[in-house]
């Protein structure tokens, strides 16, 4: 049974009741259960760390996925959704690092490799039992019972098999490669690792020279920002192309050589410095320098410290003259290598240690940190006369990812994965790949493919998956294994994990006569595992071959813009590497999260509010659908606002709830007052005639077709917007306009109409927001759901929103011809509001007219077709449409763009504004149709001006009407005042007034009140529009409104003392039934008239379907035994007709109210008689002072004088008899009046004939008892 809805909602508490609900029924597996026969519709889960908790772009990106998948699973496929771990790598070791403070490699080399990583194991799902809970709290539904973890043996293996499919392609080598490199966590880094952390940083900024050994007075100078690595200097290079200069310094007299272009690095001005000779840079080539130190000083034999050129060096930044330490730069490496500096197998110049501390060979600085040891350096530079120019340089540095601290470059032994050779390959398959937004595809992850680089995947740590390469000393004999039963059958033992400690101490003998092969020391990079995870997930190919091939590529990811040089680059190198073809088809990508000023959402700093916070304070719903709402889905960032979340609640929820609210309060009602039991069915509900049902109906199919095309080109970011207008249509356009119907006051049969189209709308809606506010939907769909008719649910299980598949389009109930109508509308008023509210008047106070200009007379035809609505709306008498503007003074003018137009016309700008000025209407017009217009030999067009309408100052319409327009239509009110009407204003204050006191109250609109009011000073104005509008208000309020003073019998509900016009008004409002609640128009009881066909004679009559309102209601049953008794047809057969319709057990009376049946032995009538007047004689009953009794509640009633028609005429006896029992009141005595002051009795000398059709107030006499 449907239940009533609270006034006020705390969303949060909600949907926690509504988690309790999903775990009851398992929803989620419930799903996975009716759905496992659809197609399957494949979704990966890039896995994040359990070392953290989650932040904003854990949840963004969650939402995303769910918002998908939930589609997918609602438009008919089946979803297997896996939660997935990362498990490896360097966040895990980093936390252990600074837990128990290791240092470096000798430090886990003390404690040893097992102990390490029992430690790791320890930690590495430490807030999976809190990510579970944020998670499913988020509404995200995904199994984590069924989870991927990258540490488990058989997602290793499958990383071992995917290494060993590459290897056998001859797409692995081990090289030394200078790499991004984490002193913090000792190992290197993939490029696209020391990419996602780059910080604008202060480095010093110093030149140094290099003295020729051919004449020591002439030195090139060098700069750099790396002070530390001057040690390693092993060469200078030039740029071959360039001019280069030879100058003295006129204040020190050095000479030194530096590129011509880059003299600004040194020099200030010219008169700084003379130009001895001029050269290009190869004239350079081959010089000999003497070195900054002497550590390695023996290269020279092979050729360092001499001029090399190359054309990387630039004339954007420094002197022209850059410092080569081959194995700290990619650059210097290249070109030294090319030159024969350094050779592959010559030992490294590499003074630096995994932690970033000089080795032993850098004898002054051994053991310092290499940044702590810039200051050094730069004063040992100074003390040997070295140093040129020393101070700082802001420029943008790589951090680690993982520690947050400055990264170095740095050459270490790797091993590689090719991906240079199949770049045209990446690139063919990303084409194939549908990106949303489609920019990313082509420009930030296109352009990354393009230039991309081997991948080093091998880290020199230790909790990873070990690579599985087992070597000889020499490195010439490689075995690589790709199985665990693989490695058993080389080694000869069977391991159950694959992690170093297990497999590090296994050896395979050789087959070369080289001993024995014992396994590389390395592990994978964990990226590699994350792109290998569409494999692993399902340790393919070892079990499962058959499922993964028939659903690969997945139909969809999403991951944040960050992952393109992440997840989604390493899964694309992978499946091309692998299988030649893109790992999925379709991806969303999301910008970043960031803090409220704009900045990185930092822990340290506190600059965002905790997520969880969030979700307590304003609920799941409101931040899933601010996120969703915002510019982050088209992968541009988001600043972080609280309040944004709070306005959603605002804007979105609280309007759609109190439609919802509103359509349930109306069904009570109708049960309560009418009996009437809805159920909505589709298939049986009739087509509204009522405009307003028709656009909405339109209007929500139209949504769900363009909701279903953009969803399944995947951009949410055209579809949430839609939805949320879609909430102010039907709240603040749909209900608002219907709430008279919705509340029955155009008759039952228009009200369940209505009643239905909101149902429709609401239901419709409700499966379509399902995916992105899963807890409202389901909320309210616990309770719509006990209003839909059983037997029209085709869904085999219908106990959750999540369960049911999305509506479908009903084409032939879409109108545009309707929905441009009401657009048009929609301008119409809005304009006029604007207008409203630029001379301050309220919308309660009543205007003579609205005029619409529009060129298009069928757009006035569709306007005036509204005429009701834009009336009630704007609270105007009436409305007139017209395609003449000049007939009521109109004109336009333009205004330039001050900002565009000054910026673009310079010194014209005052001449062309002063001609804008002077445009005449016509001019504008013709701008306006065109889209251009020439002003002083400038071109203008529609960004340059802003047409803007006035009135002509001589025309007599000038201070009558005030104006307001769009691109369309021109809107004037009339807005000289009126008294009546300023009158009827102030009375709508008081029914504010007193509807907000209804509030205040706690009260529903089915709870019977009576108003009871005084005005301070008595007589004045207020007490006078209060008095004259009595009958206006008891309209609106549908409560009667008396003056003071208030019975001391009642029960007082509120009372309240308020200003209004200068006056005080005081209102209390009662309980109860001291007074009708408007003025009755007919029976106040449902009724049937009857005509009688039988044996050639006719009898006329009436039968009550209730009595009194709400109580004692009848049957098909009960009607034909009433039938029987009035009519004397105790002993015949009858049957009864409504038109040509036979009356049967199935019958709803109620729906024929006031109709007229006619009763024959069986024969269908000859013709319908249409008659909704009642056919006998009655008087309605109001009960003034006792309440119903005998289970009765109702405190109207009605009467028949006589039935049927000229018998049975009731008495004065008869009269007081028959209204005791209808109240239930039998042996009380009562006494009957005419009013309701009790003035005027009805006695046994009143003729009941002069009482027809009036109401008898009921006064019971008390007894001594009461």
């Amino acid at each position: 049974m449907v239940q009533p809805v609270a006034e006020n909602i705390n969303f949060p508490s909600e949907e926690e009741k509504i988690l309790n609900l999903w775990k009851e029924l398992d929803c989620f597996r419930e799903c996975l259960k009716q759905s496992k026969n659809r197609p399957r519709y494949t979704f990966y889960d890039g896995p994040p760390f359990a070392t953290g908790l989650p932040h904003y772009g854990h949840i963004l990106a969650g939402t995303i996925k769910d918002i998908v998948t939930r589609f997918a699973h609602q438009s008919g496929f089946h979803v297997d959704r896996r939660f997935g771990w990362d498990c490896h790598g360097l966040p895990v070791e980093y936390e252990i690092d600074k837990t128990i403070g290791i240092k470096g490699p000798e430090d886990v080399a003390k404690m040893g490799i097992a102990e390490y990583n029992k430690q790791c194991r320890g930690i590495v799902m430490r807030y999976a039992g809190e990510w579970e809970i944020s998670v499913q709290r988020l509404g995200r539904w995904i199994d984590f019972r069924n989870d991927y973890k990258t540490l488990y043996p058989w997602f290793m293996e499958t990383v071992w098999w995917v290494f060993k499919q590459l290897y056998d392609k001859g797409l692995v080598y081990r090289g030394v490669k200078v790499m991004p490199f984490s002193t913090a966590c000792n190992t290197p880094l993939s490029n696209f690792e020391s990419n996602q952390n780059y910080k604008d940083v202060q480095d010093p900024s110093v030149i140094v020279t290099f003295p020729l050994e051919e004449d020591n007075s002439v030195a090139l100078v060098a700069w750099t920002t790396t002070p530390w690595t001057l040690p390693s200097n092993l060469s200078v290079c030039v740029n071959p192309d360039m001019q280069y200069v030879k100058l003295q310094d006129n204040a020190s007299s050095q000479v030194f050589i530096l590129m011509e272009a880059r003299l600004s690095a040194l020099f200030k001005a010219e008169s700084e410095y003379t130009i001895l000779e001029r050269f290009p840079g190869s004239a350079l080539k081959g010089k000999k320098y003497k070195p900054l130190f002497n550590y390695f000083e023996k290269c020279k034999e092979n050729g360092a410290f001499r001029v090399l050129v190359d054309d990387y060096v630039r004339e954007e930044e420094g002197t022209g003259v850059v410092h080569q330490a081959p194995y700290f730069g990619a650059d210097d490496y290249r070109i030294c290598m090319e030159y024969k500096v350094i050779q592959k197998d010559s030992p490294p110049v590499c003074p630096v240690d995994a932690s970033g501390c000089f080795t032993a060979e850098v004898t002054d600085f051994a053991g310092q940190y290499v940044k702590d040891a810039d200051k050094n350096i730069i004063k040992k530079l100074k003390e040997c006369g070295r140093l040129v120019y020393s101070g700082t340089y802001k420029h943008n540095y790589p951090f680690c990812w993982r520690s947050d601290t400055p990264l170095i470059y740095k050459a270490v032994p790797s091993w590689f994965i090719r991906v240079e050779h199949m770049v045209d390959k990446l690139l063919a398959n990303n084409e194939q790949c549908y990106w949303v937004p489609e920019f990313v595809r082509e420009k930030r992850f296109g352009n990354w493919l393009k230039e991309a680089r081997d991948w080093a995947v091998s880290r020199n740590r230790y909790w990873g998956t070990p690579i599985p390469l087992w070597v000889s000393e020499d490195f010439e004999e490689v075995v690589c294994i790709g199985s665990v039963d693989e490695l058993a059958a080389l080694t000869g033992v069977k391991v159950s994990d694959l992690h170093r400690e297990s497999v590090d101490g296994l050896t395979i003998p050789s087959r070369c006569g080289k001993g024995v092969l014992h396994r590389v020391p390395e592990v994978f990079d964990c990226w590699f595992e994350s792109g290998s995870m569409p494999y692993a997930q399902v340790h393919y190919p070892f079990e499962n071959r058959k499922e993964f091939e028939d659903t690969f590529p997945a139909d969809f990811i999403a991951e944040g813009i960050d992952q393109t040089r992440g997840w989604f680059y390493t899964l694309l190198v992978l499946s091309t590497a692998l299988f030649g073809k893109p790992p999925f088809k379709n991806v969303i990508v999301n910008g970043l999260v960031l803090a409220s000023d704009g900045q990185k959402m930092s822990k340290r700093k506190k600059n965002y509010p905790d997520p969880s916070e969030i979700v307590n304070s304003y609920g799941a719903d409101a931040l899933r659908l601010y996120l969703i709402n915002s510019p982050v889905v088209r992968a541009e960032n988001l600043r972080f606002k609280e309040e944004g979340v709070r306005d959603v609640l605002k804007d979105v929820f609280l309007p759609w709830y109190n439609a919802y609210r509103f359509l349930i309060q109306n069904v009570i009602k109708l049960q309560k007052e009418e009996g009437i039991n809805f159920k909505y069915n589709e298939a049986s509900v009739k087509e509204s005639d009522n405009i307003m049902d028709k656009w909405i109906v339109s209007f929500t199919q139209s949504l769900i077709h363009f909701f279903k095309v953009e969803m399944d080109a995947y951009r949410l970011y055209t579809v949430v917007p839609r939805l949320v207008k879609f909430v102010d249509m039907l709240t603040n356009w749909y209900v608002r306009t219907n709430r008279r119907r919705l509340k029955g006051e155009n008759g039952t049969e228009d009200c369940i109409m209505a009643l239905e189209t909101l149902f429709s709308v609401l239901f419709s809606m409700c499966r379509l927001m399902a995916p992105f506010t899963p807890f409202i939907t389901e909320i309210m769909y616990q309770n719509l759901r006990h209003l839909i008719d059983p037997q029209s649910i085709q869904d085999k299980d219908t106990g959750s929103i999540h369960y049911l598949m999305l509506p479908s389009v009903r084409e032939s109930l879409i109108d545009k011809q309707i929905e441009r109508a009401v657009s048009q509308m929609q301008s119409v008023i809005e304009l006029g509001r604007v207008i409203r509210d630029r001379k301050t008047i309220p919308v309660k106070y009543p205007l003579k007219e609205v005029v619409v200009i529009h060129q298009d007379p069928e757009a006035l035809k569709a306007i005036q077709s509204l005429e009701k609505y834009i009336l009630e709306e704007l609270n105007v008498r009436q409305l007139t449409v017209s395609t003449d503007k000049d007939k009521y003074g109109i004109r336009l003018r333009a205004e330039p763009d001050h900002m565009v137009l000054g910026k673009r016309l310079k010194g014209a700008f005052k001449s062309v504004m002063g001609a804008i000025k002077e445009l005449t209407n016509e001019q504008l017009e013709n701008f306006q149709s065109t889209g251009s217009i020439v002003v002083e030999g400038h071109e203008l067009h529609e960004e340059d001006l802003r047409l803007m309408y006035t009135f002509d100052q001589n025309h007599g319409t000038a201070s009558q009407y005030e104006a307001h327009s769009d691109a369309q239509v021109l809107v004037l009110l009339d807005v000289t005042p009126d008294q009546s009407m300023v009158d009827e204003g102030v009375a709508r204050e008081v029914i504010n007034r007193i509807q907000k006191l209804r509030k205040k109250g706690n009260l529903v609109p089915t709870d019977e009140i009576t108003v009871f009011y005084k005005c301070k000073p008595v007589g004045d104005y207020l007490d006078t529009v209060v008095k004259g509008h009595t009958e206006f208000i008891l309209a609106t309020i549908k409560a009667p409104i008396k003056p003071y003073p208030v019975p001391a019998s009642l029960d007082v509900i509120i009372q309240e003392k308020t200003q209004l016009k200068g006056s005080e008004l005081d209102l209390t409002l009662t309980r109860g039934v001291s007074s009708v609640k408007v003025p009755l128009s007919g029976p106040a009881c449902c009724f049937i008239n009857l005509k009688v066909l039988d044996s050639g004679s006719e009898q006329a009559g009436v039968v009550l379907l209730e009595n009194p309102k709400g109580d004692n209601r009848l049957d098909v049953h009960k009607l034909q035994r009433a039938v029987s008794t009035i009519f004397g047809l105790q002993k015949k057969e009858m049957v009864m007709f409504d038109g040509k319709t036979k009356i049967t057990s199935k019958s709803d009376l109620f729906k024929i109210t006031g109709k007229l049946l006619q009763v024959t032995p069986g024969a269908v009538p000859a013709g319908a008689v249409n008659n909704n007047s009642i056919f006998c004689p009655y008087i309605n009953l109001h009960l003034l002072n006792a309440r119903p009794q005998e289970c009765q509640k109702g405190v109207t009633g009605t009467l028949l004088l006589e039935n049927p028609v000229g018998q049975n005429g009731l008495t004065y006896r008869g009269l007081l008899h028959e209204t005791t029992k209808v109240f239930g009141l039998r042996g009380r005595r009562l006494k009957l009046y005419l009013d309701e002051s009790k003035t005027e009795e009805v006695t046994e000398d009143t003729p009941l004939k002069t009482l027809s059709t009036k109401i008898l107030y009921v006064h019971v006499v008390p007894t001594t008892s009461d």
